[in-house]
């Protein structure tokens, strides 16, 4: 594959069925050298840089700037349709969204026992008045952000190098699972990896909205359950 182009575009809306962020051709679309390049870079060398040098505590100024690159880089793309980003909350399955809360809930207890045994959840009133804010603020600082980057940003610019959807969504999971390298957690690694697949799909199906609610709600049960030690930016200990 030559160019990300018109030749390209018919084959890629055949894999990408469903998907209403339409990937068509531009005047000023990248070469394929170039947009590998972009990938590797952003999606690779970055997180693995951020991974042994960042301080910890300035990560959530990293996906500001990661945020605000991602927007530019669709924009640059061109021929998105930005309303399209809200699309997809009619497509949202409530039932199969429960499954997957309840899912995530019993994995998160399992993990939490099988390395704290005896653990059960911290529900005091001083915890419950945290897990609110979270509950609130997690969703939209922390789940959209990385949605437009992993998915939207993704999808749009990088999904036509692929041969097949499925292949891009392994890749798509490849790298929001190397994106928590900062963690340097084997169990991070595992959830993101699977994480990322299923929102992938998720994206691909039924649009962002329904993607982004999974990750809020994946993201909001984890810390409910007490697996904040593992994802809290304040608790990574580099093993070097």
């Amino acid at each position: 594959m030559a160019t990300v182009g018109e030749q390209t575009v018919g084959p890629l809306r055949q894999r990408l069925n469903r998907v209403r962020v339409l990937i068509e051709p531009s005047g000023q679309q990248a070469s394929t050298a170039t947009l590998w390049t972009e990938l590797l870079v952003l999606f690779v060398a970055i997180p693995v840089a951020i991974a042994l040098f960042l301080d910890p505590n300035l990560m959530i100024g990293a996906l500001l700037v990661f945020s605000i690159l991602g927007l530019l880089l669709i924009w640059r793309t061109g021929n998105f349709r930005w309303h399209e980003m809200a699309w997809g909350w009619g497509k949202i399955r409530w039932g199969r969204t429960l499954a997957f809360t309840l899912l995530v809930a019993g994995v998160s207890l399992l993990v939490m026992r099988a390395t704290h045994p005896g653990f059960v959840p911290n529900l005091s009133p001083q915890r419950l008045g945290f897990l609110l804010m979270l509950w609130l603020l997690y969703p939209i600082f922390s789940a959209f952000p990385q949605e437009l980057i992993f998915r939207v940003l993704f999808f749009h610019r990088y999904a036509p190098l692929f041969p097949t959807r499925r292949a891009a969504r392994l890749m798509n999971a490849f790298i929001f699972s190397l994106a928590h390298l900062m963690y340097w957690s084997p169990v991070v690694a595992v959830m993101t990896f699977v994480g990322g697949w299923i929102f992938a799909d998720v994206y691909l199906k039924r649009g962002l909205p329904a993607a982004w609610l999974l990750h809020a709600i994946a993201g909001n049960v984890l810390f409910t359950m007490g697996m904040g030690e593992f994802f809290w930016s304040g608790n990574v200990v580099r093993p070097f």
